[in-house]
């Protein structure tokens, strides 16, 4: 392993975070009070995210490289649909408390903002965490292709570096979408929501187009 094997890996996990880091803004804008171990496990499952796929799709390449192939050309289509999914069910409830908090006075608007701040992470479940994560990292499995003449020894620690520049790219997220959440509070559910829908397709459009 010489230093270009460390820059190609570090240069891999910047590009491949870059869509962990969109959805990490959002998630924090809907939770401006995250807590820094909040933050801490928000990034750590996007890096254990980032760090299997890649394994995987060396795994892949080397033992089913047929099967991969094909399953390859699904991989744009499984994230645009996991982040819509996600990106709309954020949407519809932002909108629907946005037209619930219309009808009250503005003492009780103040209210229902501070509350919705308070309990962003309800809607942040493991659950959602989870499909997100998979979203964001799917299409590094197509990374086993650029790795394919490492050992595995290599193929690992190509992925742990892939995983560590995603987690510190992903706090860097929460701690922009803490600030962004603070003045946007009312309406980050929506734009949450919105974004994660373009995530999904810019995903999608890279994938299918190349």
């Amino acid at each position: 392993m010489d230093l270009s094997f460390f820059i190609t890996s570090i240069l891999l996990g910047v590009g491949l975070a870059m869509d962990a880091f969109s959805v990490s803004i959002v998630n924090a804008m809907t939770e401006p009070d995250m807590k820094h171990g909040r933050m801490a496990g928000i990034a750590g499952v996007y890096a254990g995210f980032q760090i299997a796929m890649p394994i995987l799709g060396w795994v892949a390449v080397h033992w089913f490289v047929s099967y991969f192939r094909q399953f390859e050309k699904f991989i744009p289509w499984i994230a645009l649909i996991l982040l819509l999914y996600i990106g709309g069910k954020m949407l519809f409830e932002g909108l629907a408390k946005r037209e619930s908090a219309e009808v009250r006075e503005k003492e009780e608007e103040a209210e229902e903002a501070e509350k919705d701040g308070k309990t962003g992470s309800q809607n942040l479940t493991i659950g959602v965490l989870m499909v997100q994560g998979v979203a964001t990292s799917i299409d590094a499995l197509s990374v086993g292709f650029t790795t394919a003449s490492y050992n595995a020894a290599m193929a690992v620690i190509s992925a742990v570096i892939i995983g560590v520049v995603t987690f510190f790219i992903c706090m860097g997220g929460l701690r922009i979408g803490k600030k962004v959440g603070e003045k946007v509070v009312d309406k980050a559910g929506i734009l949450g929501g919105v974004i994660l829908i373009g995530i999904g397709l810019e995903i999608f459009i890279r994938g299918v187009i190349g």
